[in-house]
């Protein structure tokens, strides 16, 4: 009996999964001839229908009018220029946040570098620069860089829709090719208001204030352990109001280094992809004049000239640090492209880690033979001089040429730091010598490896041919064109004495205002952390020492030592 009730149970299951097989073999063979069918591999996403394209209708081959399929092929082609868009926007602002995060690099390996009681200091400057940089490029400093885009001949960024708004530009001298003279400055988008309020101008915003933002923060290596808060405060706005964004429109936003090309014949212009000259270059020309007028830390030179280390107090925070560089850097020089359809952004990225792989190893050996040692604080610099490097060369160059740029900034780098600590300039990250020296060194590159295959009308220059070859894009020494050189070693030359002479005269200015650049002799013995910051790093780990318990005789032998301490009470 009870074997007769399971063979039941069996038969009637076996009887609904035969209806169902049935029902689902009978539904599919009477679908509808037009029914939307599964689609196995993607082609839906990229074939135009009436669910993918507003105002597209399938087309009836029998009844169709030239007026109706001038209306689909409208309709189809001013999607795809949407998507085109939407496509340039996206990788344009998640390169943007890559950069951003590239802040908390800079501030683990700053903060990694210098003594431990200085740690909440250190880390404080390298937040704030964030919201103070970008408070100046809000207000005006975006306008001033990127406000005369559409001022010269040079125009917009196409990815991005050109920016058409922002177009007024100061210019001097008389036209060529339908420019109105050399550009100097942009003059609106003030506030991202008015033709700054636009959707392509306020992407663009974003990911120019990221890249100013990176400058900014270079300074507050090269002056850690010594810097007045009050100090910083100002100049960091300075940096992201002005000094930054002026040398920014004449490269980036069509001024007039960009038009020596179609202007005087010097190959495409300056050319710089990514910025080693608009961020680092300037951004290691400040760190030299303030690095200079600020003067070196208490002890670490002596009377006798004596070069006297101070040790960092986190070694793994540093290369924690360099790491999260390295990773946005990818968003530094591939988002450059401000375009997700590129073709050369692949090579962009590969270019930028090669160049940072041969800069590391080439960084260690040199260190390996010349002092027995590989020394982490040394590793992690060499890395990120190769990334400053190849940051305006990665689009232009071969990955040869990459790995070339890179081995010889890993070295330029080591021996750049010995020679400021030589002449007594106290950097106490290398920020000169990683973003000033190499910074300079990778617009050099541009002019000399850039090879042809990438660049085509650059700065309004060759986008038919150039030299005489057709699609053949920005070119270096070696590779035929020996004016872009020059271009490059003018663009060089300039950001260096813009950010000198500028950046040093706003720093002197802001030390009369408030007194001095630098906190006293006894609040830098003691430590910054409470006397500026009201809150140390390490309360259970570092004993806390008052400025009023330094003694006399010790804030004496340091004002003895170092003359800038003078003015500081």
């Amino acid at each position: 009996m009870l074997r007769m009730v399971r063979n039941l149970r069996s038969q009637r299951w076996l009887a609904i999964m035969a209806l169902a097989v049935a029902l689902i073999s009978t539904s599919a063979t009477v679908a509808k001839a037009d029914d939307p069918v599964p689609d196995k591999t993607g082609a839906f996403q990229t074939t135009p229908t009436a669910y993918t394209v507003p105002g597209y209708t399938k087309l009836d081959p029998a009844k169709a009018t030239p007026k109706d399929v001038s209306a689909a092929v409208d309709a189809v082609a001013q999607s795809a220029s949407h998507s085109l868009f939407s496509i340039n926007f996206v990788w344009t602002l998640v390169a943007g946040f890559l950069v951003m995060f590239m802040q908390a690099g800079f501030a683990l390996v700053e903060t990694g570098l210098i003594r431990a009681k200085n740690a909440s200091h250190t880390m404080s400057m390298n937040f704030m620069v964030y919201a103070l940089g970008m408070l100046g490029f809000f207000i005006c400093g975006f306008a001033f860089m990127c406000g005369g885009l559409n001022g010269t001949a040079i125009g917009g960024p196409v990815t991005l829709g050109g920016v058409p708004t922002l177009h007024s530009m100061l210019t001097v001298g008389s036209a060529v090719n339908g420019d109105h003279g050399w550009g100097l400055l942009g003059t609106t988008g003030f506030f991202l208001t008015g033709n700054g309020y636009d959707a392509g101008a306020v992407v663009l915003f974003l990911f120019m204030m990221v890249f100013m933002d990176t400058t900014a923060t270079i300074v507050t290596g090269a002056c850690a352990e010594r810097w007045s808060f009050k100090s910083f405060f100002i100049f960091s706005i300075v940096i992201g109001a002005f000094i930054y964004p002026v040398f920014g429109c004449w490269v980036w936003g069509g001024g007039w280094l960009a038009q020596l090309g179609y202007r005087l014949g010097l190959g495409h212009g300056a050319v710089d992809y990514a910025g080693s000259g608009v961020v680092h270059l300037q951004g290691g020309a400040l760190a030299f004049i303030t690095a200079l007028m600020i003067g070196p830390r208490i002890g670490k030179y002596s009377a006798d000239g004596k070069v006297n280390a101070i040790l960092p107090h986190d070694i793994p925070m540093v290369q924690v640090g360099t790491f999260i560089l390295a990773f946005g850097w990818f968003g530094f020089n591939a988002g450059s492209s401000l375009a997700g359809g590129d073709g050369r952004i692949g090579i962009v990225a590969a270019n930028t880690m090669i160049a940072g792989m041969s800069a590391t190893v080439a960084g260690v050996i040199y260190m390996w033979l010349r002092y027995g040692k590989p020394d982490p604080s040394m590793m992690c610099n060499s890395m990120l001089a190769g990334l400053v490097a190849i940051t305006s060369p990665c689009a232009f160059v071969t990955p040869v040429g990459a790995f070339v740029i890179g081995a010889v900034a890993g070295v330029l780098v080591i021996v750049s730091v010995f020679f400021f600590d030589k002449v007594k300039i106290d950097d106490p990250v290398g920020a000169i010598s990683v973003h000033g020296v190499n910074g300079a060194w990778g617009l050099i590159a541009v002019g000399l490896f850039s090879d042809g295959s990438y660049g085509q009308g650059w700065n309004g220059v060759g986008a038919t041919d150039y030299l005489g070859v057709a699609g053949k894009g920005v070119a270096g020494l070696f590779y035929g064109d020996s004016k872009q050189l020059v271009a490059q070693l003018i663009e060089t030359g300039v950001g260096i004495a813009w950010n000198v002479l500028v950046g040093g005269l706003a720093f002197w200015v802001i030390g009369k205002v408030l007194g001095s650049n630098r906190v006293s002799a006894a609040v830098e013995i003691a430590g910054l952390d409470v006397p500026e910051m009201g809150l140390p790093g390490y309360p259970e780990f570092i004993p806390l020492r008052a400025p009023e318990d330094v003694a006399s005789t010790e804030v004496a032998a340091a004002k003895s030592a170092v003359p800038a301490l003078a003015t500081s009470t």
